[in-house]
Order: C-alpha cells, then structure tokens, then sequence
C-alpha cells in the first residue's frame, strides 16, 4: 500500500474502541514513509511502524504471560463498548475487526493503543474485509403469501377440474358480498327499528290475606297484609287476548315501554319507606309486571306516576306550531320533517338561495321573523317543543270483599316494533354463529396447503430431472447469497476489493495496524506455531 499521499487526521484524538479502565494513547502518529528506525519491524513495500508502535508491540509481549487468566473477562467488557460505539456511530451490522473470539488465541489487549483514525462517512458505503464471529443476522425477506383458496395455476393447467373450482369460487364471493351487503342493512334497520302504534293496556290492583282476624287468629296465624300489582297487555283488534282467549303474540315486555315508575304510599301508615322507585337504567332485566307487598290491616289510597320510554324522546308541541302542522305529539326529527314539508308543499323556498325559505303569517307567528334559513329551525323549534308529562293514577288499596279488588285499566299509545325485527336479530346471530361453513373453509384451506407443497415438490423434481447439474449449482448459488445475507456480508463487493482503490480508504491503514498487532501477539503465545 502506498501512504505517502495519506494526510495525518488523527494527532491527538482518542480511539474509538477503548477497553475499561485502559488510558488512550495521544501520541501524534507520522503515516509518511521514513526509512527504519530503531527497534522498529520493517515491511517492505507497504510502511513501516513509528516509535510508538514499537512499544506498543513489545508491551503486547510483555502481557501476554498474564492475559490468559483475564482474557474472558476482557472480552465481555470489551463486546460491550463495541455495542455502545456501534449504537452512537450508526455503523450498525458492520462488527469492528477489534472483536475476537475468546479461545486459545485470545489475549487482553494492552494498555497502551496505537492512535486510530476516526470512522468516516466511507464506513458506511465499504463493508470491512475483517469479519469475526461476531455477525448480525440480515432482516428476513418477505415471502410472497399465496392465496389459501387459490389452486397454482401450474395444477390448474394439468387438471381441467380447477375450472369448476374456480367458479365455484367465484360464486362464493357474489353470495359473501351479497350476505354482507343484507347485513349491514339489517343491523342499521335495527338501530332505528320501524314501528306501529298499538294499544297498552295497564291493569292497577291489589290482593290482601289474613285480613279481618280475631285476636285468637292473630296470634297463631301471619300478619295481615296485601300487594300492589300493575300489569299491561298489548290490545289486538281492541281486546285484551289473554281475556278474550286468543295466543298472544310476542311483544316487549311490559318494563320496557317505562323508564321511570314511582310508587307513593300513605306516609302516615309506611314512614319509613312510603317512596317506592324502579328506574330502566338500573334495572337491565325486563319485567312483565310489578308487585308490592307490604303488611297492614288499614285501607289507604297509593299514587303511582309513570314516565313513559319513548324511543326516540317524544314532545308535546306548542298550541301555534301544533295547528301548523297538525299535530300535538311527535319526535323532533318527525317535527322537522312536517316543517320541511309544510315549506315544500306551499312552495316557500327561496330560488335565488335554496338555504333560506319565506315565512307565510302562520310560520311567522311561529318563528317571529319573515325569512330564515333552514339550519336555524332547529333551534327555533326548541321552544316550543315540552317533554311530555308523566301519568299520574290513584289506586285506593281495599282489604275487604273480592281478590283481587279494585281492578281498574288504563289504556296509553305505545309504539311496538315489528315482530320481524326479532327474526332479523336471530337471523344475525346465526350468521356469527355458523360454525359448518368455518369448518368447511378450514378444510378446503388444508386441501390447498398440500396442493400447494405437492406442487413445489413437483417443480423440484422436474428441474432436476431435466438438468440436474445446471439445478443444483443455481441451487447451491441461491443458498449461498442466502447464506452470505444472513451472515451480514451481502453488502460485500468481491470485484471493488481487487482494485488499488480500495485500499486508499481511512480506514486501511489502522485495520492493518491493528491486525498485525493480533497476529505478533497471536504468534507469541504459548504453543502457537
């Protein structure tokens, strides 16, 4: 090699790799060609060692006697400075030609290092021809995933039956798309379910025992007491089907129409709990009825309040929107709708601004203005928009003549779903539960796992059938590039390294340096040859 062109860099800088606890040598480095100086190695032809490294190679002798006991220690600190170094230098994957393998070679490096050049940006782009045992394995390559429903085109051309497979595959997919398709529409039907407006019919009464005893009877007998009960029933055709002996049909339960109901009592007879609450929200489980058992022998009159579950919330509206309109009671967005149709059907949308619409004397005693636009009803309509009001009933609690006693009903609008909404949930249901379609499918994917293999096994055999030599040298040289990428040595250029070139990089001249320092101490070790 020739250095005479090569500018001194490293005066006074430390190594990269240090070993713990070891005092970098800061000794300026002459890199020009000097004739031989004293107790120094002469190499012809390439350089020659300056007086520090003179040194550094006779203190290599001088330790090695000692090194033996330390050398495995040494290593693992050494490996982990390497660590460090790489993770800061950003020369990951590329081991330093410091590294060496603990064995009958390995000795403890001295104190004194000879100076090192810094790592230049070259490191990254020139891979370094001294590798040791030190390797990071090559990120795995991405294998091409083949389809597990598809049949290799080569098996498809043998066997004309993969056609009939194919379009069995085909139809498969129209029936999944479709399937997919009825689903999503069920389940958004199911979020805003259509309904119809039925009849419920909610029944208020009482059963009482043990009432009117002597005192004898009280004193062998329970104490006097009665049940409040409240029941409802959905009307078909106007009757009640359980009275009229007809099957009823399945609707919700009767709780489910009720998001609050509130029992109060005679406080004067039940101090201490004459407030009785049930409230949906707490109660997930659905009830056809409730009952109320308290002991007594005294008549009292018990008030019931219930605040109905409209799904969505229903309004009263205000006596001015109500007789545009023409209705008293609806949800908002159905009130919404009415106005949009109230302004659609008069024709009182602006044509220069479809946003705004004219407001005629009825909407303008609504409203209170003459124009307005269309986003603002919404929040115009807020006023005169009320909850609906709870109903209130009394029930007077008698302990005497016929059980049940008192039975009076009340009939309320309800809205019920249609029954076609329960065999829409079922039907989803089914669908995530159909295991014979999955087990069919994990089969079918089996069968085409092992066409597959069968198929690369064939494509082997016949490769090798037809040349065998040509197969198997491309097959060793696959395996060799593959091998060479997991060994971190793909990025090695075999034709850069017999140029001249290659060698005037930075990093040459202390790769040698310090390889010749592991082979003198190598050599100096006891029973190296």
């Amino acid at each position: 090699m020739n250095n005479n062109n090569t500018a001194s860099k490293n005066a006074g800088v430390t190594p990269p790799f240090v070993h713990s606890g070891t005092v970098p040598q800061t000794t300026p480095m002459n890199h020009q060609t000097q004739p031989q100086t004293q107790g120094g190695s002469h190499f012809p032809g390439h350089f020659q060692l300056s007086e520090p490294q003179v040194q550094v190679l006779a203190q290599a002798q001088y330790v090695q006697a000692h090194a033996q006991a330390q050398a495995q220690a040494a290593h693992s600190q050494f490996q982990a400075q390497v660590q460090s170094q790489t993770a800061n230098t950003g020369n990951v994957g590329v081991p330093s030609p410091l590294v060496s393998t603990p064995g009958a070679g390995s000795v403890k490096r001295t104190t004194q290092k000879p100076p090192s050049k810094p790592s230049s940006s070259s490191n990254n782009n020139v891979a370094s021809s001294f590798k040791t045992m030190e390797l990071t394995p090559a990120a795995r390559r991405k294998k091409r995933k083949l389809p597990e429903t598809q049949i290799p085109e080569k098996v498809a051309a043998v066997l004309p039956e993969c056609a009939l497979y194919a379009r069995l595959l085909e139809l498969e997919e129209r029936v999944d798309a479709t399937l997919t398709r009825k689903k999503i529409d069920i389940q958004q039907s199911l979020k805003n379910p259509p309904c119809v407006q039925r009849t419920l019919r909610i029944y208020v009464f009482n059963t009482f025992s043990n009432q009117g005893q002597t005192d004898t009877d009280k004193n062998n007998a329970e104490a006097p007491s009665w049940s409040l009960k409240i029941v409802g029933r959905i009307l078909e055709g106007g009757k009640d089907p359980v009275l009229a002996g007809k099957e009823q049909k399945s609707y919700p339960k009767f709780s489910s129409f009720f998001k609050k109901i509130t029992i109060y009592l005679d406080a004067s007879l039940y101090p201490d709990n004459h407030v009785i609450l049930w409230e949906s929200p707490r109660s997930p489980v659905l009830h056809e009825g409730f009952e109320v058992k308290r002991k007594g022998d005294k008549e009292s009159t018990a008030r019931i309040k219930l605040e109905m579950n409209y799904i969505p919330e229903r309004y009263k509206l205000s006596s001015d929107l109500a007789e545009v309109l023409g209705i008293e009671v609806d949800s908002r967005p159905r009130v919404l709708a009415a106005v949009w149709h109230y302004v659609k059907s008069r024709k009182l949308q602006n044509h220069e601004d479809n946003s705004f619409f004219v407001c005629d004397p009825p909407l303008q005693k609504v409203f209170g203005e003459e124009k307005m636009k269309f986003s603002m009803v919404s929040r115009k309509i807020t006023q005169h928009l009320t909850p609906l009001q709870p109903i209130y009933l009394e029930h007077r609690i008698k302990l005497s003549g016929n059980c049940p006693a008192g039975s009076t009903c009340y009939d309320v609008q309800v809205d019920v779903p249609f029954p076609l909404e329960k065999e829409k949930s079922a039907f989803l249901a089914n669908m995530e539960k159909d295991t014979d379609i999955d087990a069919c499918d994990e089969i079918i994917c089996t069968a085409i796992k092992k066409i597959h293999e069968h198929c690369r096994r064939r494509a082997f055999l016949i490769g090798f059938s037809q040349s065998p030599g040509e197969f198997i040298n491309a097959l060793i040289a696959s395996q060799s590039k593959d091998l060479k990428l997991f060994a971190g040595d793909a990025s090695r250029n075999a034709e850069k390294e017999r140029h001249s070139d290659f060698y005037n990089h930075p990093w040459v001249e202390d790769a040698v340096i310090r390889y010749l320092n592991r082979k003198s101490a190598g050599s100096d070790a006891p029973g190296a040859s």
